[in-house]
């Protein structure tokens, strides 16, 4: 590439990120998603996926789809203030509103989309202050970095972090944290944050993508599950290709923020509008969700099985009581080896290595579905002792 690689020199940097371990791969999968993938021409156990309820295959939302391209078409044609907006987001948007309580909801095309426009539209500009968690989702720290506020990062699920430094500012004042966080399963202390949040009169931003679906009742999620209403978290933030198995996010709350994202969201209007007929089959995905106790049961008893079958094991497992149960290996190259065993073994966990995560702290990143069996976790605890054993012994 002559002058352009020596000024930019891209080869030595990705040759450093080899060596360092973080070196990713892109897999394809031949078919749809659930328990079993097959890639290439094997099929594998699949636990890696956010699938937690096991609807993305689901036929009753295949046929819903069908249905609305039939009626609606392939694309959504524009932005959603130009003619992008269909019934079909209309409908979704009065669902969601009514299903998490919240006075109005906003479909955004992806979760990172949705948490990117709060903090553009909402945030406190260059004389305000920001509040996030060590461990939170990359999306919402782009969008601190949007929000051109000053951003501060309290120790992970440390309310008394969060409440100095809270206590240190007197401007605009906006907190945002995850629900469930992605890597560590966890679950934030919300009902603490938002006491400290009223206290302090500080804007509280929760996003729930994973545990929206799964927890509370109904699957209303995390805040639902901590009985914190409008009144005590006002922006909500949830996603659709997790638990609902199909695509998308929304943002829901308070009217006037909701409409302050209409007015100000750069990644609202200057997006192309979600395809209606993935809302469609996200307002059939949300009325499945609702009347599915009984998947959320097994998969909680798949949580335990998996839970009690580690026991054994010396490598230290999070303390998680949701479908993510990561593994934490620390050296990243030794992550990716034992994945690599699994797969040899027909079963896929994906290697989580730095910058997703903390230096030295790579992780295999197992996480359970409503789809899997007990056989299926069974066989899974059996594998994955075996290569753990294989690796540590050489």
């Amino acid at each position: 590439m002559g002058s352009f690689a020596s000024a930019y020199d891209f080869e030595s940097e990705l040759q450093s990120i080899r060596e360092e371990g973080r070196f990713r791969y892109l897999r394809e999968i031949c078919g749809p998603q659930g328990p079993i993938v097959r890639i290439g021409n094997q099929d594998l156990l699949n636990f890696c996926s956010n699938d937690y309820l096991g609807l993305a295959n689901d036929k009753r939302l295949a046929a819903a789809m069908h249905r609305a391209i039939d009626k609606y078409g392939v694309g959504s044609g524009a932005s959603p203030l130009i003619c992008g907006r269909t019934e079909a987001h209309l409908i979704l948007e009065q669902q969601l509103s009514l299903f998490t309580g919240r006075d109005r909801a906003l479909v955004f095309s992806s979760g990172y989309l949705a948490n990117l426009a709060v903090l553009s539209a909402l945030g406190p500009g260059r004389n305000g202050h920001i509040y996030e968690d060590r461990l939170n989702h990359a999306s919402l720290i782009d969008g601190a970095l949007l929000a051109r506020g000053r951003l501060h990062r309290y120790k992970h699920g440390d309310v008394k972090s969060l409440a100095v430094e809270l206590s240190q500012h007197g401007n605009k004042k906006y907190v945002l944290t995850d629900a469930v966080f992605s890597m560590n399963g966890d679950i934030a202390p919300v009902r603490d944050i938002a006491a400290i949040c009223k206290k302090y009169n500080a804007l509280l931003a929760v996003d729930d993508a994973h545990g929206f679906g799964v927890l509370g009742e109904n699957g209303r999620g995390t805040l639902s599950m901590n009985n914190l209403e409008q009144c005590d978290v006002p922006v909500l933030i949830v996603t659709f290709g997790k638990a609902l198995g199909v695509s998308g996010a929304c943002v829901a709350g308070p009217s006037e923020i909701i409409e302050m994202l209409v007015q100000k969201a750069r990644p609202y209007i200057y997006s192309t509008a979600m395809p209606p007929a993935l809302a469609a089959t996200v307002s059939e995905s949300l009325n499945i969700v609702i009347q599915s106790d009984s998947r959320r049961e097994h998969l909680n008893n798949l949580i335990r099985t998996f839970r009690n079958g580690i026991k054994e094991f010396s490598l230290p497992f999070l303390d998680s009581s949701t479908p993510i149960q990561p593994l934490i290996i620390g050296n990243s190259e030794k992550a990716v080896n034992v994945s690599k065993r699994l797969l040899q073994q027909g079963v896929l966990v994906a290697a989580i290595r730095p910058p997703t995560v903390p230096a030295n702290s790579s992780r295999l990143r197992i996480t359970l579905t409503a789809a899997h069996t007990e056989a299926q976790v069974s066989r899974l605890l059996e594998v994955l002792k075996d290569c753990l054993r294989q690796e540590i012994n050489g």
